[in-house]
């Protein structure tokens, strides 16, 4: 397949229409501007629907709305765009409506700085709306890892019938690499998948709870809501042995250096540069940082382990609280942190391992 040069924002929006994604709405924030840019130049050309909503709250109840109908849609945003659309999230949740969004972080919090950081990990994997669900989150170390994500999560929401969030950050965003994109999905194949939705989508079916897609959440009786917190439980439990991660150089590993997205990008380089100087270094980079890959931590050997370095642009450090979860007191956990829009350096990181193994 054809290689093509491509920013990050733009490959998402690509991989999105060749999954067959034909509903976007969003709103302009830097540094994810580029996707909705992207898309309304794209999505003519293919007979979808660009929406630039008035607000960020419009666009994701729009989202909301062109989900109830069986299309496969999506929308974007940074940081505190994705807050301002969180409640729109959890009703798609509730409602179990099939959607795909990405947040491109920046820092903050509040409305923060325009440049990358990783700052939103609680808001991804603990909240991200109201009422305690829960969504498949995948975060992407590359541009190609982000097209092939993007592509991978319309099957997954449509699959569970719940948001799917790809988790990016202003680096991967806004960087150009060459990607392989997938196939683009025919018409037919496109029709097919909006078909084999008729028993819930909004389509005219009677007044009952058993078609939720267009009955605004909150209007159930507490037993009816707490049977489908009960089946979303139930889901989400299912999803531990889908946990994803990139495991490198693990096996005799004297130091583990961990992170996700970005950080565990440059984290896989410092591992290259620790092994040239005769440090035994390895990596563990989660794929999917929920539901979050704790066997992947079972298998180093914390025999010879002399620490593990949680790699993250987060100040106070997130992603490091799953990482002490899956160490379980098992070897001391360290952080190399920066945030607010300042990127993670290899020096730093280097730096921070180097003392470790001195220690």
């Amino acid at each position: 397949m054809e290689r093509v040069f491509m920013k990050g924002c733009e490959a998402i929006a690509e991989a999105a229409v060749r999954a067959g994604c034909r509903f976007f709405a969003g709103y302009p924030i830097t540094p994810q501007n580029e996707i909705p840019e992207y898309f309304a130049r794209r999505m003519p050309e293919v007979g979808g629907v660009f929406v630039q909503g008035e607000s960020e709250v419009a666009s994701i109840n729009m989202v909301y709305g062109a989900g109830s109908m069986g299309v496969r849609a999506m929308t974007s945003s940074s940081s505190c765009g994705i807050a301002l659309k969180s409640e729109g999230i959890s009703y798609c949740a509730s409602a179990r409506i099939p959607i795909v969004y990405c947040n491109v972080q920046r820092g903050g919090p509040g409305v923060g700085a325009i440049q990358p950081a990783q700052q939103d990990y609680f808001q991804a994997t603990r909240a991200s709306g109201n009422g305690g669900f829960k969504m498949m989150v995948l975060a992407p170390s590359t541009v190609q890892e982000a097209v092939d994500f993007t592509y991978k999560a319309f099957d997954l929401a449509d699959r569970d019938r719940n948001p799917v969030l790809i988790l990016a950050d202003g680096v991967i965003g806004t960087m150009m690499e060459p990607v392989v994109l997938p196939e683009m999905k025919s018409d037919t194949e496109i029709q097919a998948i909006k078909d084999s939705k008729k028993a819930w989508a909004c389509i005219g079916h009677e007044l009952d709870y058993a078609h939720r897609a267009w009955i605004e959440p909150g209007h159930w009786d507490t037993l009816v809501m707490q049977k489908c917190n009960e089946e979303a439980a139930k889901m989400y439990e299912g999803w531990a042995d889908q946990a994803e991660a990139e495991t490198y150089l693990v096996e005799d590993a004297e130091i583990i250096l961990t992170g996700y997205g970005i950080s565990g990008r440059i984290c896989r380089s410092v591992v290259d540069i620790l092994r040239a100087e005769g440090i035994k270094a390895g990596l563990i980079r989660p794929i999917t940082v929920l539901p979050f890959p704790y066997k992947a931590f079972d298998k180093i050997n914390y025999q010879s382990l002399k620490g593990i370095l949680s790699v993250e642009m987060s100040i106070p450090a997130q992603y490091a609280t799953d990482v002490e979860a899956a160490v379980n007191g098992r070897a001391k956990v360290d952080t190399c942190l920066c945030s607010g829009g300042n990127v993670m350096s290899r020096e730093a990181v280097i730096t921070a391992a180097r003392k470790i193994m001195e220690g």
